[in-house]
């Protein structure tokens, strides 16, 4: 069920982008990727699990099981990149309006998206190419799917060099772009405080459906990515099936939550789809 409202959800908000022209803006054309991603990530990984659920051996192939892990990689790095481009948007929007359409205008918009794609794959899945690692037992996954970090603890060799490249990517794809989106906010909060009261609530009401699906993410992958290094292998001050909770979370339930909360919270998308028009 979780699944069939990630793809209707998500699949929905497409749709309704593309087809009406009144959302043919930056932010919605960045919503449109963000619907993609939820929908690719989810897809990763939830067919594979509806049919270890029915199947008795629950086994995956290690070419399988590492196009898992760089899909992973790839897409939640581009998301996490794509939420600090909705922050940069929304922020240009509100602390820059007469230049909004200069700045934001469509050749760049797409050089953008082609940017956080590109540098996605170059700063995730790239690095992680070229150290290969050798998996000592490769019958035996703590996880529901293959993470990077459940991946790690298989290894053969010191996981000395895997926790450097984990730490580096986590950093570069999770810890630089939310700064950049706290760093956004700041300035979009100050550029509020300024103005009058009236139109403080509809300023803030174009972010707010932003700011939940930021702390959803970046909350729970921030727990699991920058806690102990020595927690990969251990799982010291951990229960063991810690990251499969988290992963749960932030693989499966976010995915379809990113939908609900943007048609929910966004006031033009209720009025066009879901307020009946009296002509």
């Amino acid at each position: 069920m979780i699944y069939l409202v990630t793809i209707v959800g998500n699949g929905f908000m497409v749709c309704a982008i593309i087809a009406t022209p009144h959302l043919h803006t930056p932010m919605y054309f960045f919503l449109c990727n963000l619907s993609l991603i939820d929908i690719f990530y989810s897809s990763r990984t939830v067919p594979k699990v509806l049919v270890d659920l029915l199947s008795p051996s629950r086994r995956i192939s290690l070419t399988a099981c590492g196009i898992q892990v760089y899909v992973g990689l790839f897409l939640g790095g581009t998301e996490c990149l794509l939420l600090a481009l909705m922050a940069y948007d929304r922020y240009v929007a509100i602390c820059r309006p007469l230049y909004y359409l200069i700045i934001m205008k469509w050749s760049i918009c797409y050089k953008l998206i082609v940017f956080v794609w590109l540098s996605s794959f170059i700063t995730t899945v790239f690095p992680s190419m070229l150290m290969p690692m050798r998996v000592c037992n490769p019958n035996q996954i703590n996880h529901f799917v293959c993470e990077v970090l459940a991946v790690v603890k298989l290894s053969c060799d010191s996981t000395h060099q895997s926790e450097i490249v984990v730490f580096f990517l986590t950093f570069i794809v999770l810890l630089f772009p939310f700064l950049f989106i706290l760093l956004s906010y700041i300035a979009i909060i100050s550029s509020v405080l300024k103005i009058h009261s009236a139109a403080r609530s509809k300023a803030f009401s174009t972010c707010s459906s932003h700011i939940t699906v930021v702390a959803l993410l970046y909350g729970t992958a921030l727990v699991m990515y920058f806690r102990p290094s020595s927690s990969y292998t251990s799982n010291q001050g951990f229960s063991p099936n810690f990251g499969k909770y988290i992963s749960v979370f932030y693989g499966i339930i976010i995915p379809m939550l990113n939908p609900l909360i943007y048609s929910l919270k966004n006031k033009e998308v209720t009025k066009k789809f879901f307020v009946r028009k009296t002509v």
